[in-house]
């Protein structure tokens, strides 16, 4: 097993975020990088880690566990995916080392709706959400995860046994940006309106004909049915109410009564409108805290 102070570090498609911890995983100190792999030429991610994060953290001579798509073919290596069921012990000893003491956390695979689904670094995050309470290594439970790809996780006996993807956010970003629906000008977290938001999650009725629902937002605004400055509130309304009638059916069992999402609290916030408004229980955990939660829980277990 693993022990003494190490980095943790979440590295994703578009941010860093790192944290210089105690072995029990308390912050010591924080950072974060607008270095997404998405940003990095091949081979840049080494030179980078070492010459950027590391001293950010005066963390030179620390080892290092690293999770998220810096494990993928984008990133500094391409870390195994595990097979799903998965538990902590089987990430644990499955992690990728990439240098002398800094190792990457596989990925997670499972049968999708229509061919192998993929997860990266949302598993250090149920790990986490799971430390939380030891009640969650028993029995049966439902994460949501908001994000640019959200994931919708099964969790039994404290094994991660499948999940389902929606590129939710990355559409989000596509039609805000390069479609008919493009936003102008582009909105800020504080442009929010929760009435707007509210009418697009109605308006996904099922989450079918989803393409047609979407050229409903132009009609809405050309007839001056919704203001332009709504538009991005009732196209996040609409994706996401979409998203949960459509994936719901797929991952909830029949008794289902309350899912836990898990990400940042505007996110989150969203998700759980939408939830409540179905009837489905909701319970929000923080992102952030869950990944740090996680990244000890492996670091501790590793051998």
């Amino acid at each position: 097993m693993s022990s003494g102070p190490f980095l943790a570090v979440d590295w994703g498609t578009t941010n860093l975020r790192a944290w210089r911890l105690e072995e029990a995983g308390t912050v010591l100190q924080r950072a974060e990088f607008p270095l997404g792999v998405s940003q990095l030429a091949p081979g840049e991610a080494a030179a980078r880690f070492e010459s950027e994060v590391r001293p950010a953290l005066g963390a030179q001579d620390l080892p290092a566990l690293l999770c998220g798509m810096i494990g993928s073919t984008l990133g500094w290596a391409n870390a195994p995916y595990l097979e799903c069921p998965v538990s902590l012990a089987k990430l644990a000893g499955n992690l990728l080392e990439v240098a002398p003491g800094v190792r990457i956390v596989p990925g997670l695979t499972c049968a999708g709706l229509v061919g192998p689904d993929l997860m990266r670094g949302e598993e250090t995050q149920v790990l986490g959400w799971q430390a939380a309470d030891p009640a969650r290594l028993h029995g049966r439970h439902l994460l949501c995860h908001p994000g640019t790809h959200a994931k919708w996780v099964r969790i039994e006996e404290g094994h991660v046994t499948r999940f389902v993807t929606a590129m939710t956010g990355e559409l989000y970003d596509l039609l805000g940006s390069h479609s008919v629906l493009k936003f102008n000008p582009p909105p800020s977290d504080e442009d929010f309106d929760p009435e707007a938001f509210d009418r697009g999650a109605a308006a996904a009725g099922d989450g079918g004909a989803l393409a047609s629902r979407l050229f409903g937002l132009r009609g809405l605004t050309v007839s001056g049915q919704l203001p332009p400055a709504a538009a991005p509130s009732w196209l996040s309304g609409l994706l996401i109410g979409a998203e949960i009638a459509s994936v719901w059916p797929a991952v909830a069992s029949a008794d289902e009564k309350v899912a836990h999402v898990v990400g940042t609290a505007r996110l989150c916030d969203r998700y759980a409108r939408v939830l409540t408004a179905r009837g489905v229980g909701c319970e929000i955990a923080d992102g952030e805290t869950a990944v740090i939660a996680g990244l000890t829980r492996i670091w501790a277990a590793a051998p």
